[in-house]
């Protein structure tokens, strides 16, 4: 009795196999198969006949997305752990198909110095959900550090926050935005909000717990103003 080619290869084995979805991949969206060993992805395409698995799971008519990975998340660990922590906020994230998070300075005490950094990889460890990497606040204290600071262990770039900080977080300051970018030379994030136009405009607001009022103060002019100010600098620091 003859049999089919496909029932004589030797198949191989995966844990799961997501069959029939709509796969965004880099050539587009294209309805192949998934197949996961040991949590990772080892094969695309048409492998319904070729692969045995432990599970399948039929995503006819779903999609079929990448881990998101969220550059800006604010977990408020240490300081103020009554809003979100780093286990909670990272739990979440996977709920929402987010694998990794890249988590903000602006916490209490700032991430500014290797010891900071190190305390909230310590938090982290065995107890976030998916995988991490903090940035390093970008400031006056430590602008001419950052070429070192950036490069640490779990270090996911500097972030820079010309408008709406405090403490030694607030970079404002013309001198201090350029120590700041011609010491970093890797990932920069920049919170772009003009500092003077929302202290100019703040009274728009005070007085009130109108949210509606945020948009108002906080305009898209402000942070037209701040992207405008760093990117001119930026192209002056290559130049220079």
């Amino acid at each position: 009795m003859s049999h089919d080619l496909s029932d004589r290869m030797e198949k191989k084995h995966a844990d799961l196999l997501i069959c029939s979805g709509s796969v965004f991949t880099p050539n587009g969206v294209e309805q192949i198969d998934v197949a996961l060993l040991g949590g990772k992805i080892v094969a695309l395409g048409n492998l319904q006949l070729s692969w045995s698995a432990e599970r399948r799971i039929n995503a006819k008519g779903l999609h079929v997305l990448p881990g998101v990975i969220d550059s800006q998340v604010h977990f408020r660990e240490p300081g103020l752990t009554h809003k979100e922590d780093i286990e909670t906020g990272t739990r979440g994230a996977v709920l929402g198909g987010v694998t990794g998070i890249f988590e903000m300075p602006n916490t209490n005490p700032l991430t500014l110095w290797e010891e900071d950094l190190n305390a909230k990889l310590s938090a982290a460890k065995n107890r976030a959900w998916c995988q991490y990497a903090f940035y390093i606040g970008g400031s006056s204290v430590n602008a001419d550090h950052l070429a070192s600071l950036e490069r640490m262990p779990g270090c996911a770039g500097v972030k820079v926050f010309m408008g709406s900080s405090f403490g030694d977080l607030l970079a404002d300051d013309d001198v201090v935005l350029q120590r700041i970018i011609r010491n970093g030379q890797r990932r920069m994030a920049v919170h772009a909000e003009d500092e003077s136009r929302l202290r100019a405009r703040k009274h728009l607001v005070e007085g009130s717990a109108d949210v509606l009022l945020h948009p108002f103060w906080r305009d898209v002019e402000s942070a037209l103003i701040a992207t405008k100010y760093v990117s001119d600098r930026l192209a002056y620091s290559y130049d220079y």
